[in-house]
């Protein structure tokens, strides 16, 4: 079987939060473009493969280096489109033998040189099923409420009165927050059981890392690279 790896970038051009978020410029650089070039200092990824519907964006990722662009349904690439959509249908339009599917978000658009050929070799090494890359939340999540008719709630899995959860975060245990910084999948798993992750997912724990969901998140960004 082969152990090459392929770098997928998602890029739909339909985002309510950011208009054609993935291709914003940040320091004159649109983020796709910023994902793309990661990908390109990797010395573990073979391939550069964007996923888009729009022939602009397409465009757009050949400029920055891509080694191909593929072409989604409008269909697959709404806001309730699911990550296994766009990466199946990726999947029956790649020609090219690989085992490892990299999944690189354009809107975690900082990442420290090196980070994802780390997580690569640590994934290439083991034997589970997935890998995600998160960091430690500032506060735990075991900290956290839900509202209902205005009123708080501790989360129902946690179950725990409030004066509990009032004690330091320190007596909790910490948790961890997926930032998008990578992905990784094997072909043969998503194949064979129609899921991405599965049971056994690597923790990969990287510094915080900001993704970009809001305009807020791309200011805050602009302000830190500037």
């Amino acid at each position: 079987m082969s152990k090459k790896v392929i770098a997928l970038i998602p890029a739909r051009s339909g985002s309510k939060g950011i208009k054609d978020k993935n291709i914003k410029q940040l320091n004159g650089i649109p983020l796709i473009g910023w994902s793309i070039k990661d990908c390109k200092k990797s010395k573990l990824i073979k391939k550069i493969i964007v996923s888009t519907d729009s022939k602009k964006y397409e465009k757009i990722a050949y400029n920055f280096g891509a080694d191909k662009v593929i072409i989604r349904p409008k269909g697959i690439s709404e806001d309730h489109s699911t990550d296994y959509e766009f990466i199946m249908h990726a999947i029956n339009n790649i020609n090219f033998d690989y085992e490892y599917i990299a999944h690189i978000r354009p809107t975690t658009p900082v990442r420290k040189k090196g980070l994802l050929d780390q997580a690569i070799q640590i994934f290439k090494k083991e034997s589970y099923t997935s890998l995600r890359s998160v960091h430690e939340m500032s506060e735990t999540a075991y900290k956290t409420f839900e509202i209902k008719e205005k009123k708080l709630h501790p989360l129902k899995t946690i179950n725990q009165s409030f004066e509990i959860l009032n004690n330091p975060r320190q007596v909790f245990p910490k948790t961890y927050m997926a930032n998008g910084l990578i992905d990784i999948y094997r072909k043969s798993y998503i194949l064979k059981k129609k899921k991405l992750f599965g049971s056994r997912v690597r923790a990969f724990i990287t510094p915080h890392t900001f993704e970009i969901d809001s305009l807020e998140d791309f200011n805050i960004i602009k302000k830190q690279i500037r």
